[in-house]
């Protein structure tokens, strides 16, 4: 009997998406929270085969995985899991399998993001149930400046959408050329403050990795332009969380919106659930929804599910190396 963990099914969907039904001699056994303790969570996954993991949502790390003598197979959605020690899984016989993912969620998202914010939606809606009708005037994206932190595969997505909404684009990372900025048609800055100082509107499309963690300081948000707009739905530790919430009170930005936090999901007692801040439509938050659609998560649990009855063939695919 092959037991099996899927952790993380925060919409309750793993079970519906997909047909476990098809794996061969299996037991499966959903978990819709997440377990940040180190003890509490080798106690819910030592009975376990094969765990299947939602991206980075528990991280893998050697400590777990050595604690884990049962644990035989990792499956985490989407291409690849930084989250995921692949040598510590080498060394203790795990083998790491990944899915595929699709393309298109995330800058979806940031755009719905920078409509609301832009358009004070999120202030609108709450007037029209507190005192029946409007109660300001939002801004148009037409003619703005388009600020991207990230030109890669979801940065040149936005480039696209950003044009298409009539904004001036500009972008800058670390490794940007600029001329894969003249290829898009964007304009490129040479620092990380010029592109903050040149954009009505800042989206962040990073890696989280070393070099980027709190790469968007205090500095960085000092450069930002009066009624400024300020978008992170790539990782949250790129931005100064701290730095943030002071900035926005300093009015630089003038509004923010989040779809990721330092630690998800987001304690009840963050700073960052400021109550003046959210109730005046000056920061609007999300839980993580960037790849949490329908289409994708079919694409998830659907080849998960592919994946172990390779690996229960003894024909591993898509395996992490």
């Amino acid at each position: 009997m092959t037991t099996i963990a899927i952790l993380d099914d925060y919409a309750g969907v793993a079970t519906t998406l997909a047909d476990w039904s098809q794996l061969a001699d299996a037991t499966v056994t959903v978990f819709r929270d997440t377990l940040s303790d180190h003890t509490e969570l080798v106690e819910r996954l030592k009975p376990f085969d094969v765990i299947c993991i939602m991206r980075e949502r528990t991280p893998f790390p050697a400590s777990l995985i050595a604690a884990l003598p049962q644990l035989k197979l990792l499956v985490t959605t989407g291409p690849r899991n930084l989250s995921i020690d692949l040598d510590a899984a080498r060394a203790h016989n795990v083998t790491v399998c990944s899915t595929q993912s699709r393309k298109t969620t995330t800058s979806e998202l940031a755009m719905l993001l920078m409509l609301t914010l832009s358009r004070g939606l999120h202030t609108e809606m709450a007037a029209l149930q507190s005192s029946g009708w409007q109660s300001g005037l939002g801004r148009d994206l037409a003619g703005l400046n388009l600020g991207l932190i990230g030109l890669g595969k979801i940065g040149s997505q936005m480039s696209v959408l950003g044009k298409a909404f009539g904004m001036q684009v500009h972008a800058w990372s670390q490794n940007l050329e600029p001329s894969t900025c003249d290829e898009q048609g964007v304009t490129y800055q040479g620092s990380l403050n010029a592109l903050m100082a040149a954009s009505d509107v800042v989206s962040v499309h990073m890696v989280l990795s070393e070099r980027t963690h709190g790469l968007i300081n205090a500095e960085a948000f000092s450069h930002m332009r009066e009624g400024s707009l300020f978008i992170n739905t790539s990782r949250g530790p790129i931005a100064d969380e701290t730095a943030l919430i002071a900035a926005l009170k300093a009015g630089r930005p003038h509004k923010a919106a989040l779809d990721v936090y330092s630690e998800e999901p987001l304690p009840q007692n963050h700073p960052l659930r400021d109550a003046e801040l959210i109730n005046s439509g000056r920061l609007v938050l999300s839980p993580h929804l960037g790849y949490a659609t329908e289409q994708t998560f079919t694409v998830f649990y659907t080849q998960t599910v592919e994946a172990i009855a390779a690996w229960q063939r003894g024909e591993p695919i898509r395996v992490l190396t």
